[in-house]
């Protein structure tokens, strides 16, 4: 079992962590969701290779032993949407962490109820806005389940909602603004003080 005082590592850094591209590609997906440090990148790319290491060796199995075990991996990423009900392994093998990182409480929420930035629906988690049927969530990794997806929303005392659609009327506001309102010549100061 291991000593309780040192839990085993969730993530593990990449082999070559000065190579250029992959620094870029990080840094990009890190804008992209929203993640606050390179750390909540490394531990999708952990849990990733852990279940492709286990679609590996289920792929090395015989075949009676492979068809018991082969479903309830298959399941338990269906159910937090990973892959479609009649996927296969293969489905699993080319799996990459974008794919993990769009099921996190934070994204969904960023898609959900259109947020400018995923960093903005990061706070209102943070802050405790969202609830997922009857509790409050407050941890942005969270991995949603396709049966919890419907039922996320903002607790009954959150503000949010109303700033939302506060600066959605506002933005939409100006643009209509800017298309009626004619151009003004701008009058010479000069003559007018004269």
């Amino acid at each position: 079992m291991g000593d309780p005082k040192y839990p085993r590592r969730v993530w593990r850094k990449p082999k070559r962590p000065l190579n250029y591209e992959l620094k870029m590609e990080e840094l990009k997906t890190l804008g992209t969701f929203g993640l606050r440090t390179k750390r909540e990148l490394w531990k999708a790319h952990t849990e990733l290779s852990r279940v492709r290491h286990q679609a590996r060796s289920l792929l090395a199995l015989r075949q009676e032993i492979r068809e018991e075990k082969e479903p309830i991996l298959m399941q338990s990423l269906a159910r937090i949407g990973l892959v479609s009900s009649g996927a296969t392994l293969d489905d699993v093998l080319n799996l990459n962490a974008n794919d993990l990182l769009s099921r996190r409480l934070q994204t969904i929420v960023t898609k959900k109820f259109g947020f400018k930035t995923p960093y903005q629906a990061r706070q209102a988690v943070i802050h405790g806005h969202i609830m997922i049927g009857d509790r409050k969530v407050d941890i942005p990794s969270y991995t949603v389940t396709v049966a919890e997806e419907d039922s996320i929303h903002f607790t009954p005392e959150s503000k949010i909602p109303e700033m939302l659609e506060n600066t959605k009327s506002k933005e939409a506001a100006p643009e209509e603004t800017k298309e009626a309102a004619p151009e003004e010549t701008p009058k010479d100061e000069s003559s007018s003080t004269e």
